[in-house]
């Protein structure tokens, strides 16, 4: 017993020290790259600088900078929902086995985190690319703030389909229910991979949300947090869903009516 709850103790002691260091990272570079400002572009809009090579910067090294800056970030915003998960496997595999149970454990957030890396790298390649066209074309780059509209309104409607309710509900599996898993590092990195992918296609829309509102955005990166956490962990997730999705339209719809009174 006083083993059990010293391993307890262990566990949700280190995560709560991860998430605060990863929220506090976080949080110091929201702030220097709103202290940044953004580049005003036609349409009335402003470019996030996350996207922009600093002068002297070579590729790769951009590169490297946001990829850094979007684990810890994803690290922060995913952990809340992730650790039920980690929790659940960290019991099932203790009845196999105590051997380098908090490695293995680790070694699961290693693969879910690896996943996420992995969508990072797509995310910087169409960010710059997407980047480079809007500063050289005019004409695309005033239409941004209606086309944003209008990706949040089908980010919003994904929400009620049969596509987001099957990888929600691989999400929502907690490992540990009549399965026995082995104690050994193929097994964690495995089950490691397997959820984050789920989970990565699951919030998939939300956060292209982020990445259209502002991914370096304290307020949208937190409504993100709250929405992938509650559709994740609440016992009505598909309600929740439903709702998210609806809030979602709703502010998409008015995205697109705002732009339209700038032009």
């Amino acid at each position: 017993m006083v083993s059990e709850r010293a391993s307890q103790h262990t566990f949700f002691g280190a995560s709560a020290l991860l998430f605060a260091a990863s929220a506090a990272l976080t949080t110091t570079w929201c702030g220097s790259m709103s202290a940044m400002g953004g580049m005003p572009m036609p349409g009335g809009w402003r470019m996030s600088m996350t996207w922009m090579r600093m002068p002297g910067e070579s590729w790769p090294g951009a590169a490297a900078s946001f990829l850094g800056m979007w684990i810890v970030m994803m690290t922060a915003m995913m952990l809340p929902s992730l650790l039920p998960m980690l929790w659940r496997f960290r019991l099932a595999i203790r009845r196999t086995s105590e051997t380098w149970l908090g490695c293995l454990t680790a070694l699961v957030g290693l693969g879910y985190f690896f996943v996420w890396t992995v969508f990072g790298v797509a995310v910087f390649v169409v960010g710059s690319v997407l980047t480079e066209i809007e500063m050289r074309q005019a004409t695309l780059a005033r239409a941004v703030p209606i086309a944003a509209g209008l990706v949040v309104v089908i980010a919003g409607a994904l929400q009620f389909s049969a596509w987001k309710q099957h990888h929600l509900a691989s999400c929502r599996e907690l490992p540990g229910y009549g399965r026995t898993f082995a104690a050994d590092a193929g097994t964690a990195w495995t089950e490691g991979v397997r959820f984050g992918f789920h989970c990565g296609i699951s919030c998939a829309n939300l956060t292209v949300i982020l990445l259209v509102i502002g991914v370096m955005d304290l307020r949208a990166m937190a409504l993100v947090t709250v929405a992938v956490t509650a559709e994740r962990l609440a016992p009505a997730g598909e309600r929740v869903m439903w709702a998210i999705g609806a809030v979602i339209l709703g502010a998409g719809l008015f995205m697109i009516v705002q732009a339209n009174g700038l032009r």
